[in-house]
């Protein structure tokens, strides 16, 4: 019992608090073919169980290390895809969610055994655009045969093999370093050095006690890697702040999304404004569909169905934006009687993608570009319309040009 109890706690760690912005590796394969021993051996630790019975793994397992080459990375371990126990299927279902988290596939196998199982892992990368290695393991064993070896990406290890840590390491670090690349800043060519960014940020019910929210601290970073000026301030000192600047006006104003309505009002036309929430769906979300899916918001119906897509989990509260405010705002925008959903962390939904009009993913702060990915990909996939938090509500405010312009230049 205890046992169970210890690896739902960490289930819920994976699927509800993948707050850090880190690589995600999952590996997948059937049960025996070694995933867990391969975990423990790059870790270094037996973090995951390991028995030659079958279905060891019974629930998503993970666990962050410093990977050489690659940098603090999350490596999750799940149940075994062929598990024919009593809960096989849920076990099963569960790991297939993961596709939803990580950036790089590791199917595992052993024995020359590439079929079904492993074909349909491989179907599932393509179908995400998910890069993947297949791992040959038990190489002492039984050694990958010619078939075997002419498979992509393919590399052969061994727990036996001194070498196969360091082998394996150097190949993920080879197959996923395209995502390692250095971006540039999300505000390079916005503003510049000495330049004045006014952050905008409110502090209701939601905002955590003695801190700020992850955009809020992102963006301050982002200011100083410009070697520009930061100003932060509530919307209530707002005016004031700009009166006391005169004629030294912002570069750009950046506000939390909720102000929108009244930071536009005060804020002079020819000054930049956009939104925390904008400038993350730039940095990671498909941000040319959520400019095509925001109008559909002119479009709805009564009865019809909107998901609010909030990459973390938290207690929701009277003021909650993505499940209180926006969904109010949507209703009064367009008069309709829409239905709004929220779906919170990786939470599987029962409905079908077809069944909503509309998609509205937040901010995404704690999540990677690939999570935002592949959560919003059955909808796309669908042709279902998305966007995000911050251009809905600027749409909704009649800002919508003015909150993108700066992405135009």
């Amino acid at each position: 019992m205890f046992l169970r109890t210890s690896i739902n706690v960490v289930t819920l760690q994976v699927m509800e608090q993948h707050r850090e912005n880190k690589l995600h590796i999952g590996f997948f394969g059937r049960c025996n073919t070694g995933k867990s021993t391969i975990i423990n051996n790059l870790i270094g630790q037996d973090i995951s169980i390991v028995s030659s019975q079958r279905g060891t793994t019974t629930d998503i397992v993970k666990k962050t290390m410093e990977l050489y080459g690659v940098g603090a990375t999350v490596l999750i371990d799940t149940a075994g895809i062929d598990d024919d126990s009593s809960l096989g299927e849920k076990r099963i279902e569960k790991t297939m969610e993961v596709f939803s988290l990580i950036d790089l596939c590791v199917i595992v196998t052993c024995d020359n055994v590439f079929s079904k199982y492993e074909k349909n892992l491989a179907a599932q990368c393509e179908r995400f655009s998910l890069p993947y290695i297949v791992v040959h393991n038990k190489e002492d064993e039984n050694p990958a045969n010619k078939e075997m070896l002419s498979l992509k990406n393919i590399i052969t290890v061994s727990s036996k093999d001194a070498s196969s840590k360091q082998r394996l390491t150097e190949f993920i670090f080879q197959n996923i370093s395209s995502k390692l690349q250095e971006t540039k800043s999300i505000l390079d060519g916005i503003v510049g050095k000495n330049d004045i960014v006014l952050l905008v940020t409110p502090i209701d019910s939601s905002a955590p006690k003695g801190r700020m929210i992850l955009p809020q601290v992102k963006m301050i970073r982002e200011v100083l890697d410009e070697n520009a000026i930061n100003i932060v301030v509530k919307e209530t000192e707002l005016e004031h702040t700009l009166s006391l600047l005169g004629e030294n006006k912002p570069k750009l104003v950046i506000t939390d999304s909720q102000a929108f309505a009244y930071v536009s009002k005060v804020v002079p036309e020819e000054i930049n404004l956009t939104s925390f929430s904008i400038l993350l769906a730039k940095e990671k979300g498909d941000f040319d569909k959520y400019l095509i899916g925001t109008p559909m918001l002119d479009k709805l119906e009564d009865g019809d169905k909107i998901l609010m897509l909030e990459s973390c989990t938290h207690q929701p509260t009277c003021e909650d934006i993505g499940r209180v405010k926006l969904p109010k705002l949507i209703r009064k925008y367009t008069g309709k009687d829409v239905v709004c959903k929220a779906v919170a962390g990786l939470t599987n939904m029962e409905d079908k993608p077809e069944d909503y009009k509309l998609v509205i993913q937040c901010g995404g702060c704690v999540a990677t570009s690939q999570q935002l990915h592949n959560r919003l990909h059955p909808f796309v996939e669908k042709g279902i319309p998305v966007t995000n938090y911050g251009l809905a509500i600027a749409y909704m405010n009649g800002i919508f040009h003015r909150a993108t312009k700066i992405f135009s230049k």
